[in-house]
C-alpha cells in the first residue's frame, strides 16, 4: 500500500460495519436507496479511471521497453518469465473457478436492482471466436475508447507504445511525456478516489447484506476458498516446480530466504513498498547478482503481478457465473486474455485489481456493480495476492540468473 492509500484497518472496520448494519436494515427501508445511490456513485468514479489509466500505462510502459537499447537478451528472458508465470497464474485461477463454481450459489437478482440487465447479460454473452478476434482489432479506435472496448484499447495501446519507440527521438519524447503526464494524473485521480474506499466498501457491503442477508457469507466463503486455493497451488506447487526442474534450486530454501519480503508484502499490500526488502533477500540470501535483480525485481512490480492476475480471473468468472453468463470456452478465453493483458495496465495503483475487474466486466456487458458480490473480502485477499506477486518476482529473478549461468546460493 502506498503512503497515499487508505490504511487497512479503516477498510476492515467499514466491512464489518457494512455486514452488521446491512444485515439489520429491513426490506423496503429508505436506507436501501441510499446504499444503491452511494455505491453506484463509487463504482462510477472507478469506471472513470479505467480507459485513460489502462491506455496511458500500457503506452508508457511499452514505449519505455522498446526504447531501451540495452534490454537485449536479458530483457527478453525476463519478459518471457513474466509472461509465462502470469499465464500460469491465470490458468490456475480459471481451473479452481471451474471446479468449485462459486458464483452459481448466488441469487444475483436479490443483490442487483436491475433484473432486466441481468437477463440481458445472460442472454447476450455467448461469444463466438470471430467476435472475440474482431474485438481485438477495432475498426474505429475512437468508438472503442468511448464504449470501453478493452481488448481493442489494449491492442491499440500496445502497438501505439511500440511505434513511439521507433519514431524520431524528439517527437517520441513529446508524445511519451504527454502519455506519462496522463498516467500520473490518473494516478493522482485514483489516490483521491481511494480516500473514499472505506465509505464505498461500506455502502457496497451494506447493500449486499441488506438484500441478501447473512446467506451471502456462504458464497463469499466459497469465493474466498477458491481464490486462496489458487494462490496456495500457484505459490507452493507451481512456482516450486519451476524452481526445482528449470532452475535446479531448492524451493524450500528459497521460500526461507524470502521470508522477510513475504511478511512485508503481506502487511503492506504493495509490491512497490516491498521492493527494497525483496531485492535485499534476492541478492543477499539467494545470491542473485545486482545486474539481474535490479532489472527483474523493479520491472516485476509493474508487469509480473501474478497474484492480481489470478485474482482478476477468479473474480471476473465468479461474477459472470452469478449473472448467469454462458461461460463457453470462447468467453473464458476472452476473460483470460483480458486478465493477462490488464496486468500490464493498472500496476502500482492502490486497489488496482478492482479497476481491472470492472474493465473485464464491462467487456462482458456485466454491470460494474457486480464487484459488490465480493468486495467484502477484497482487502484481506489483497494482502494475499501481493505476497504471491512478490514471491513470483523473486522466482523469476532466480530463473533468469540460472539461465545466465549464475551460481546462486540456493
Amino acid at each position: 500500500m502506498s503512503k497515499k492509500s487508505v490504511g487497512p484497518w479503516k477498510v476492515l472496520v467499514a466491512i464489518i460495519a457494512g455486514v452488521v448494519i446491512g444485515s439489520m436494515t429491513p426490506q423496503g427501508s429508505h436506507l436501501l436507496a441510499l446504499y444503491n445511490v452511494g455505491s453506484s456513485l463509487f463504482i462510477n468514479s472507478l469506471m472513470l479511471l479505467v480507459v485513460p489509466l489502462v491506455s496511458s500505462s500500457i503506452i508508457t510502459g511499452v514505449a519505455r521497453i522498446g526504447a531501451d537499447q540495452s534490454f537485449g537478451r536479458l530483457g527478453a528472458k525476463t519478459f518471457a518469465a513474466f509472461l509465462g508465470t502470469n499465464l500460469l497464474a491465470i490458468l490456475t485461477g480459471a481451473l479452481f473457478v471451474n471446479l468449485f463454481h462459486p458464483g452459481a450459489f448466488i441469487q444475483v437478482e436479490r443483490v442487483v436492482a436491475d433484473t432486466t440487465a441481468i437477463q440481458q447479460v445472460a442472454a447476450s454473452n455467448t461469444l463466438s471466436f470471430s467476435h472475440l478476434i474482431l474485438q481485438i482489432v477495432p475498426s474505429n479506435i475512437i468508438n472503442a475508447f468511448s464504449q470501453g472496448q478493452m481488448l481493442g484499447i489494449i491492442f491499440f495501446s500496445i502497438i501505439f507504445g511500440f511505434c513511439i519507440s521507433k519514431i524520431d527521438k524528439a517527437n517520441a519524447t513529446v508524445i511519451n511525456q504527454f502519455a506519462l503526464g496522463v498516467f500520473e494524473i490518473m494516478l493522482q485521480f485514483t489516490h483521491l478516489i481511494m480516500k473514499l474506499l472505506p465509505l464505498g466498501v461500506f455502502l457496497l457491503v451494506a447493500k449486499v447484506f441488506a438484500e441478501f442477508g447473512l446467506q451471502s457469507l456462504h458464497s463469499l466463503g466459497l469465493f474466498t476458498l477458491t481464490v486462496v486455493l489458487g494462490f496456495v497451488t500457484f505459490m507452493l506447487v507451481i512456482l516450486p516446480l519451476l524452481l526445482k526442474f528449470i532452475a535446479g534450486v531448492s524451493p524450500i530454501q528459497h521460500i526461507k530466504n524470502m521470508g522477510a519480503a513475504l511478511i512485508t508484502a503481506f502487511s503492506t499490500s504493495s509490491s512497490a513498498a516491498t521492493l527494497p526488502v525483496t531485492m535485499e533477500c534476492v541478492e543477499k540470501r539467494s545470491g542473485v547478482s545486482n545486474k539481474i535483480s535490479s532489472l527483474v525485481i523493479p520491472l516485476g512490480t509493474s508487469m509480473n503481478l501474478t497474484g492480481s492476475a489470478l485474482y482478476m480471473c477468479v473474480a471476473s468468472l465468479f461474477v459472470a457465473q452469478a449473472y448467469g453468463v454462458d461461460l463457453t470456452l470462447t468467453t473464458q478465453a476472452m476473460i483470460i486474455i483480458l486478465a493477462f493483458m490488464l496486468t500490464l495496465g493498472v500496476a502500482g495503483v492502490p486497489s488496482s485489481s478492482l479497476v481491472a475487474i470492472i474493465a473485464i466486466l464491462h467487456a462482458l456487458g456485466i454491470p460494474a456493480e457486480g464487484i459488490g458480490l465480493f468486495i467484502a473480502v477484497d482487502r484481506i485477499l489483497d494482502m494475499c495476492r501481493t505476497t504471491v506477486s512478490v514471491f513470483t518476482g523473486s522466482c523469476c529473478a532466480v530463473l533468469v540468473a540460472r539461465s545466465e549461468g549464475e551460481k546462486t546460493l540456493l
